[in-house]
């Protein structure tokens, strides 16, 4: 028995009849890592004596039978633009490679009362800007399918570190798709929740109005379970809603067959890989074989989805980014300053990466005078469109299936001179975000030796379907089982 490679819910049954302690499951996840981590590197920071203190107390919790969840002494990894106390907390970018904050995020917080164990923080996209975990200020994150290949962004560190078997889960974070494309790209299975189904207190932001923190487990049960102690209202947090969660895992195993599936015919279109189209085409059919209604749907403005969105995210990241002035926190240049402002300019010269500086640069530009209503304005009437589309839809049907991406993983480097190739990639996730609606990624096959990746959207607050249409495919398939082989 590989002590890695167990769902939650197996180490969960282990750990609690005895047969293995935290201890050991976090020893051995902790080998693992120092062992095969260097191939992959999906970890910015490991935090061994940490991990092993909080094991050593989960065992006490489960020999006393006291207040133990689900998620007590299980290991898992976080992203790393997510506030942890007394530990390292860079959002892979050279402007906090030595920031250590000295509060928790509420998710951290909520974690931490469930018993679980954290074993390090993942690398990323710099702030979360990228579709590859190329654009991290400190290495490249490989995926565990084929060394060569990106694991998508800007979760990749969290998913690779799933699929290597790193973690038993991973937090990572979802702006246009950055949990669910790496979720695609590696085989995990991850998901988008509601947008302010899960505090973002301690996040550091990107884009306030899109960002969801949500898990990548090994399968949707998994991630139910996660979700389950993650969720619900923050008073820290004014967006999160203040309705009661769900047990996710109780109704998952309902049968769907009274259920309707939406085709969105805008996401079944030309340029697609013809192995991901064919994956599409057997998910669908083993839906129906599980008595789905399919119906094809439209979504009118999917067009319009790639620009609003990266129109939005560059006004708001440019904004929020400002407070990365070198006079608070973080990475500080003054040597040879003459004012304040050379220090401004000086350490965020220095601290940001190119793509980092080109997105705060088209924010501005988007929302500087005589612009503002040409760009942002328009964006966010358009927005209010995409939501609408998915409200027509769902007056039809009850979840939408579409890829993850048009394509499998590309290579290290095979898009990283086009910015406007790369930002093609979100072109399926990114239309989610902006509408605030739940979106769940699971394996649907492999197209050239590589996974592919399928997401069902639901409607706002309506995980419960989400998860009990992803858990009915995993039970009649296997992609979700499988693991790669780390030469």
């Amino acid at each position: 028995m590989q002590l890695t490679n167990l769902t939650i819910c197996e180490a969960h049954e282990l750990l609690t009849t005895k047969k293995i302690s935290s201890v050991e499951l976090t020893q051995a996840m902790l080998d693992r890592i120092h062992e095969v981590d260097t191939k992959v590197k999906s970890y910015v920071t490991v935090t061994d004596d940490l991990a092993l203190e909080q094991a050593r107390k989960a065992d006490e919790r489960i020999a006393k039978g006291e207040n133990v969840t689900p998620l007590t002494g299980i290991p898992f990894s976080m992203k790393d633009c997510i506030s942890t106390r007394n530990v390292r907390t860079t959002c892979s970018s050279k402007i906090l490679e030595n920031y250590v904050p000295q509060y928790n995020a509420t998710v951290t917080d909520k974690l931490a009362d469930s018993g679980a164990v954290l074993v390090g923080k993942t690398n990323m996209d710099e702030f979360g800007m990228g579709s590859s975990c190329e654009n991290s200020a400190f290495f490249n994150t490989h995926n565990p399918w084929n060394l060569d290949h990106v694991p998508g962004g800007s979760s990749g560190g969290a998913a690779a570190s799933m699929s290597a078997s790193l973690a038993s889960f991973a937090i990572g974070e979802d702006t246009g798709g950055s949990v669910r494309m790496p979720a695609g790209f590696c085989n995990v299975t991850g998901i988008k929740p509601t947008y302010g189904r899960v505090s973002r207190y301690g996040l550091i932001a990107l884009v306030s109005s899109f960002d969801c923190i949500g898990p990548l487990a090994r399968d949707a049960y998994d991630c139910a379970t996660v979700l389950e102690h993650i969720a619900g209202h923050d008073p820290k947090d004014s967006t999160t809603y203040q309705s009661p969660i769900t047990n996710y895992t109780q109704n998952i195993n309902q049968p769907v067959n009274k259920l309707k599936l939406g085709i969105p015919k805008e996401y079944f279109v030309a340029g697609m890989e013809a192995g991901v189209e064919s994956a599409m085409q057997e998910a669908i059919r083993a839906y129906e074989k599980l008595g789905m209604e399919i119906h094809e749907v439209s979504l009118p403005h999917t067009k319009y989805g790639l620009p609003v969105y990266y129109l939005l995210l560059f006004a708001e990241a440019s904004a929020n980014l400002a407070r990365m002035d070198g006079t608070r926190f973080g990475l500080s240049v003054s040597e040879n300053a003459k004012d304040v402002i050379d220090i401004y300019l000086q350490t965020r010269h220095e601290g940001f990466g190119d793509e980092v500086k080109r997105r705060i640069m088209l924010g501005a530009y988007a929302l500087s005078a005589g612009y503002y209503d040409a760009y942002y304005l328009k964006a966010q009437k358009v927005r209010t469109l995409l939501r609408r589309d998915f409200e027509t839809a769902f007056a039809s049907v009850d979840i939408l299936l579409a890829p993850t991406c048009p394509t499998t993983a590309f290579k290290l480097g095979e898009k990283t001179s086009d910015p406007l190739e790369m930002y093609l990639s979100d072109i399926y996730v990114v239309s989610t975000n902006p509408a605030g609606v739940p979106a769940i990624a699971l394996p649907a096959g492999f197209s050239n030796n590589m996974p592919v990746g399928m997401q069902l959207i639901g409607k706002h607050l309506d995980e419960q379907t989400l998860f009990q249409v992803a858990h009915a495919y995993q039970q009649v398939t296997d992609w979700h089982k499988r693991n790669p082989e780390i030469s």
